[in-house]
């Protein structure tokens, strides 16, 4: 018997795996022929294949003894509950992460009692993308734990471009406490985002900034993962004023350690002649030697600071007031629905808001 909890965790589990790939575009490794085999399946207009697929995986992994193919209780002692688990983990999972999918159970779409065998194929519409799912589970059939994990992986991944084809709407922010702030802010930090959600969150601050207080900024922001070599940005984030350099700016999820401070200096502060210059930490922490040589090149006329990105934005929004506030949500809603921004943080952006209704807030204000 297939136990219900363990499925939806190993799903969650690689899930998280999948949604960071899709966010360093790095494809999960699978072997070729397979991989054929689950694209073909993926591209079928029979939506049902895929989830059968992905029932048919976790199954497996849970049980080698089972017979796959036999998604019917009554079909023998190697059979599985096929329909079962779609209703309480595979179909509630996918429209938990708004991932395009049946309404209804995968099997739905085939007799009762199905063997996943070539003589079903007659009986369907889209017999080329049954073939490939048959491929598919003939695979699992003679792979091991490893390969069949990594197998799940590679259709989660593919699950994940299904949705990021889709567009997700968000959920508003409207009148929020500072204290509801801070839970969204916590959250958002915790988010794998590939980096994006902390520059995301500076960059609509200093925009909200620019706007309260009618400052002739030019706030500019280079690509995440586009190195600052190539792009010539001075940082992440760059505030120039008058044709100058006000203020760059380094959004980091990485401890900040002397040997980045140094080749920091080095590349950017010296050449750009910047005389402010700001690590924002999102969870993590600058070292002794990284702030021992940052004190060396303000002896130098260098300002080079570091400063906890959650706390920083906390306390400006408490500075603005509402109406600060109202104009940081406007901006964080552009950057959030611009065309380039994943939908898996959309996906977690609306989790977030959500929760906000639900959470009881007993944590002190600020940490």
């Amino acid at each position: 018997m297939l136990d219900y909890i363990l499925s939806r965790e190993l799903l969650e589990t690689a899930f998280a795996f999948a949604e960071q790939a899709m966010l360093s575009k790095s494809p999960p490794h699978i072997d070729p022929e397979v991989k054929e085999a689950c694209d073909r399946t993926f591209q079928s207009s029979t939506q049902a294949y895929r989830e059968v697929l992905l029932g048919c995986t976790i199954a497996r992994l849970q049980d080698e003894t089972i017979d796959v193919r036999l998604p019917y209780v009554d079909q023998g002692p190697a059979a599985f509950g096929g329909r079962s688990l779609d209703e309480r983990v595979v179909n509630p999972f996918l429209q938990s992460k708004r991932i395009p999918c049946s309404r209804g159970p995968y099997l739905s779409v085939f007799r009762r009692s199905v063997r996943f065998n070539p003589a079903t194929r007659a009986g369907l519409r889209d017999k080329e993308g049954y073939d490939a799912l048959l491929a598919a589970l003939a695979y699992l059939e003679v792979s091991n734990s490893n390969s069949v994990n990594q197998f799940l992986l590679y259709q989660l991944y593919k699950f994940v471009e299904l949705r990021e084809a889709t567009n997700i709407p968000l959920s508003k922010l409207f009148r929020i406490s500072l204290e509801q702030y801070r839970v969204l802010l916590t959250g958002l930090l915790a988010t794998a985002s590939g980096g994006l959600f902390p520059v995301l969150l500076a960059l609509a601050t200093f925009r909200a900034i620019k706007e309260f207080f009618q400052l002739d900024w030019e706030v500019s922001c280079q690509g995440i993962n586009v190195s600052d070599a190539a792009s010539g940005a001075s940082g992440d984030i760059t505030i120039v004023s008058g044709g100058q350099i006000v203020l760059a700016v380094e959004v980091t999820e990485r401890t900040v350690d002397k040997s980045r401070v140094v080749s920091t200096f080095n590349t950017k502060v010296a050449p750009y002649l910047i005389g402010d210059y700001l690590f924002f930490l999102a969870d993590s922490d600058s070292t002794v030697d990284a702030k021992l040589q940052a004190q060396q090149y303000f002896a130098q006329g260098h300002e080079v600071n570091f400063v906890d990105i959650k706390n920083w934005i906390l306390m400006l929004l408490a500075t603005m007031g509402t109406h600060g506030r109202d104009l940081f949500n406007k901006e964080l809603m552009v950057l959030l629905e611009a065309s380039d921004v994943p939908q898996a943080l959309r996906v977690a952006w609306n989790h977030q808001v959500s929760a906000l209704t639900s959470r009881t807030l007993l944590e002190p204000d600020f940490e």
